[in-house]
């Protein structure tokens, strides 16, 4: 997700009536605004979720996924909510300020993820808007350590974006995108637990630049790229007449990000190398005969052909575990995901066409194959559930 640092504070007028958007206690109510915010200083510890560290790392993230499924079963489980309906409010202008802010999410998402944007209007109107507001806050929070302030940025300032994200989910938002998000976990069964583990990757990347082992670039790849599978299942929304576990679906959204990660931990194996981080197991490169220096070196031998095999064939079982659950999405909701999972498939189709060349090579999906691509994943939406579960 690399882009622009998005910061857009609203003026104080306008945060005063977005914050009698988001409900709180189960009602809408005027929150007073917070001339000043005030951040904790305490350094973040581990995400409880995650914490034990005599367990595996799958075993860890599958509690996270247990306990986001358990939310999804209990919403399921009431009557629907009535997503658009217009809870009474101090004046119209505040929805037009809400609603404001939710465009500008939806002008991000155009701006910077072109492709998942178009599938994303298939959605209903509440679906699209919420999908847009989780997407600019991955993005927002992928950029304070991608971004071009990176270099600024300390566990400090983590802490205090943390801070912000609890904020939000009480009601509290600090800004228009914010409001967005604020106003969609209201709505939907999200839990916080992986917008905190996304933050905990982004620590990670402060401190830590080689993986011993793949147990380690798991827990890493879940933390900046499944946590989003999690955020987005609730709103997605499953068929009402899939016959699939929840746990299952979730599994298969989990699969796609870290298949999506491993994807971009490969692609960019070169650029990560120039700022000095190295994403692939230490362990499987020893077995290959490669270390670091040969990383450094930028130069495809045998050795380095052989071990991208091994870790193209993982992410593609990753692939095909998320194209389980895919089927099992609400029916407007299949195809951006379905777009977005054969695009990245077709970057590992890049790489071997380049001759496994990820030093100075960039494997891409040009515009053609894109284009033809989005018709496969229309097909595929349209055809429903599945019988795998």
């Amino acid at each position: 997700m690399a882009g622009v640092l998005l910061w857009v504070v609203c003026p104080k007028g306008n945060a005063t009536a977005l914050l009698s958007l988001i409900p709180r206690s189960g009602k809408h109510k005027r929150c007073k605004v917070h001339q000043k915010v005030k951040f904790s200083t305490g350094v973040s510890a581990i995400s409880s979720a995650v914490a034990n560290p005599a367990r595996s790392s799958e075993e860890k993230v599958y509690d996270v996924v247990l306990k986001q499924a358990a939310l999804v079963k209990e919403q399921r489980g009431k009557k629907p909510l009535d997503l658009g309906k217009r809870t009474e409010t101090d004046g119209f202008t505040d929805w037009d300020l809400l609603n404001e802010a939710y465009d500008r999410c939806g002008e991000v998402c155009a701006e910077y993820a072109k492709t998942f944007y178009l599938g994303t209007l298939l959605m209903t109107p509440e679906r699209r808007r919420a999908v847009w507001a989780i997407y600019v806050w991955c993005r927002r929070t992928d950029e304070l350590v991608d971004g071009p302030n990176a270099s600024h940025i300390t566990p400090r300032a983590l802490d205090r974006w943390e801070k912000r994200l609890d904020d939000l989910f009480e009601g509290r938002p600090y800004d228009m995108l914010d409001a967005a998000l604020s106003d969609t976990v209201s709505k939907y069964p999200v839990d916080i637990q992986p917008f905190k583990d996304m933050i905990e990757g982004m620590r990670l990347d402060l401190r830590k630049s080689r993986y011993m082992n793949f147990d380690e670039l798991y827990l890493y790849c879940y933390y900046v790229a499944g946590t989003v599978g999690l955020m987005s299942v609730p709103v997605m929304g499953i068929a009402p007449e899939s016959k699939a576990s929840v746990e299952s679906v979730y599994n298969a959204a989990l699969a796609l990000g870290i298949a999506n990660q491993l994807t971009n931990i490969l692609r960019d194996v070169g650029e990560d190398a120039r700022r000095g981080r190295i994403y692939l197991p230490q362990d499987e490169l020893a077995r290959f005969g490669l270390s670091d220096d040969d990383i450094f070196r930028g130069q495809v031998t045998d050795k380095w052909r052989n071990f991208m095999k091994d870790q193209i064939k993982r992410a593609r079982m990753f692939f095909d575990e998320a194209e389980k659950g895919v089927s099992e999405l609400n029916a407007a909701s299949r195809w951006p995901v379905w777009a977005s999972l054969l695009l990245y498939r077709q970057i590992l189709d890049a790489i071997e066409e380049n001759d496994y060349n990820n030093f100075s090579k960039r494997a891409y999906v040009g515009k053609v194959k894109k284009f033809a691509s989005l018709p496969v994943a229309y097909g595929r939406a349209l055809m429903g559930t599945s019988k795998l579960f």
